[in-house]
Formats: structure tokens, sequence, C-alpha cells
């Protein structure tokens, strides 16, 4: 019979050995504290060399910590947050934690029923991900939790917890002020569902620009709808009948694609007759003809924004209290094709 035999797994003594240092540097390393440059390019080759793996239970034993941020998404299916998580990961990553997602839809309590995570101390600290807005109720609870939180998307005005998005009102003062110097003067806006907070700000960069460049508001240029290519395109038949409006802003890109459509196949070429921009920037929208004018959100660098946050609380320990506490990225303008002067 053939004996077997079995390596011993390596050990954070040897890993000290091998890199020259320290156990207590390698354990405060394997903690994401900082260590010299030097020492931390030797402690990754000897973990590299020693396929050494840390011992998580022994770790949260010591640390008293999960290891763990808890990551809760509207619908984690939804291609838009990629690179919301990206961002995340990126840093949260680097020092030594884990991400654990969960999705708010498919499970049965929705957003509030992750806050057991942070009650049976399941995790170290949790990042919630929605545009939806939130009540002034479950943001009173969130302030509750004996553990970090960031929210990105709505804080529901709330200046007491950190949260990030992108600056939905300066987005739609940028396309305003676009087609404006383009030669627009009446411009349709297809605004998009009251349950988003972005829908709130969006309108009003639109009529904050209007006034700016000395424009009067119509409400009569004004169209609800509900974010979807398909309510972009119902909407679309009811601008074209309006003969002097040049340019349509829609409040996001799937009702933009669905605007182009609906005008193509009425006989309306864009952007020879009219004009038409979105916002979000979605892959889709620089592959469609003519190839969509949008606005870009900066979602990666909101996903690292929420974990640095996160970081600066569990591993550098600063007291956050006094710092900003409502971040709003800017948004950058993308110039395609969709657009004509007048």
């Amino acid at each position: 019979m053939m004996e077997m035999s079995y390596m011993k797994n390596p050990t954070i003594k040897d890993v000290a050995r091998e890199a020259n240092t320290s156990k207590s540097t390698v354990s405060r390393y394997l903690n994401g504290a900082k260590v010299k440059k030097k020492t931390e390019k030797a402690l990754e080759e000897a973990i590299k060399k020693l396929n050494y793996f840390p011992n998580a239970n022994a770790r949260r034993l010591v640390s008293d910590r999960a290891q763990v941020i808890g990551i809760i998404v509207d619908d984690i299916s939804n291609f838009f947050y990629s690179d919301i998580l990206r961002g995340i990961e990126n840093v949260i990553n680097k020092f030594g934690f884990h991400c654990a997602y969960y999705s708010r839809t498919s499970y049965y309590q929705g957003e509030w029923g992750f806050m057991d995570l942070a009650r049976e101390k399941q995790v170290d600290g949790l990042i919630l991900v929605s545009f939806l807005k939130r009540s002034k109720i479950f943001m009173k609870q969130i302030m509750e939790l004996q553990l970090p939180v960031a929210l990105i998307g709505d804080a529901e005005f709330e200046d007491d917890i950190f949260s990030v998005d992108v600056n939905n009102q300066l987005g739609l003062e940028k396309l305003v002020h676009y087609l404006a110097k383009m030669g627009h003067k009446n411009i349709a806006y297809i605004e998009g569902p009251d349950e988003f907070s972005a829908t709130y700000w969006r309108k009003q960069g639109f009529e904050r620009a209007l006034d700016q460049i000395g424009l009067s508001y119509n409400s009569d240029y004004v169209f609800k709808s509900d974010w979807t290519e398909s309510g972009g395109y119902q909407t679309m038949e009811r601008i074209l009948e309006n003969k002097d409006i040049t340019a349509v802003i829609a409040s996001n890109d799937e009702m933009a694609i669905g605007s182009i459509r609906c005008a193509h196949e009425h006989n309306y070429r864009v952007p020879q007759d009219v004009s038409v921009v979105g916002f979000d920037d979605i892959l889709v929208s620089k592959w469609i003809y003519p190839a969509l004018t949008t606005v870009k959100q900066p979602l990666y660098k909101m996903g690292q924004a929420a974990a640095k946050h996160m970081v600066s609380h569990l591993v550098d320990k600063n007291d956050c209290t006094n710092k900003q506490k409502r971040l709003l990225l800017e948004p950058e303008i993308i110039i395609r094709q969709s657009c004509k002067q007048v």
C-alpha cells in the first residue's frame, strides 16, 4: 500500500522567518495595518512562496472581527451595479476583509432584514447600495446600529451618516447647457419614477439650468415615464406631436434608446430632425445608432469612496465624526452623435 505524505500548513512563524521579520509584523500586515514598503514586498513574496493562507477562525478570535463586510444591493443580477461592486472590492480586499453580497430583492425581509447581520455581528460593517428613496424610519434604524455603515445612493437628507452618490443635479445641468450651446431652446424632458431619489435631483438640475440660460420652464415640455425603453418609446410618440421641440433629454439611457427607436420608426431622423440625450452611459449607449450623447456616472469611484470610509473606521480607527458625510461625485458628459447644431 502506497503511503501518502501531507505537507504541514505554513504558519505565521514560517512567513516571518522567510521574510526576515517578526511574527508581530506579519500579524499586523495580515490585519490590514501599514508596514514599510520593503517589508510589505518581502511579506508578499514569502506568502506566495509558502502558499500561506491565514486561519480565519483564529483571526476572528484575536481581533473579535468577522473580517467580512456585508454589501447589500438592490438587485445583484443588475449589471448596472457591477462597477460599484468592483470599486468596493478593490479597496476592501487590500485590507484583508472579504465581501459578502446580499440581494435585497431576493431576501424576504428586504433591506430591513439585513440589519440582523449587524446585530448578530456576522459582519464588521455594512455598505448599502440602493438608488431608491430611503425612509426616515429606515435611516433612524441604520444610525442606531453599533457598527460602521456607508450608503451608496439616497441618504434622505441625513447628515449624520456617510453616503456617496453622483451629483445628479449637476449632470442634468451639463446636458441642458450643452444643448443650449448647440442652439436648442425648445427642450423636452422625460423624468423618471418618483421612488428613485435621482428623479428629484435630475429634475432640479433641468429646472435650474433653464433658469441659468434664460429659458422659461414649460410644463408642456415635461413628461413622466418609468425609466424603461418601452416607456421612452411611448413618451416619444407624444413628444413628436409637438413640432416645436428640437431636443429631448431622457433622464436615463434606456428611455433615450426607446425614444430614438420611436423616432426612427415614425420616420424622424436622429439627430437631423430631433436631438436626443440620456443619462448613465450604460454599455449599449455607444453601440446604438446614432451613438448616444449621455452623462457618465463615476460608479467605480462611488464604490471606492464607500469602501475607503469603511476602512478608515475598521483599520485606521479614525474618528469620522467631523468628516464630510455626504459626498457627491462629479459626472462627465460624453459627447457622441445623437445631437445636432440648430
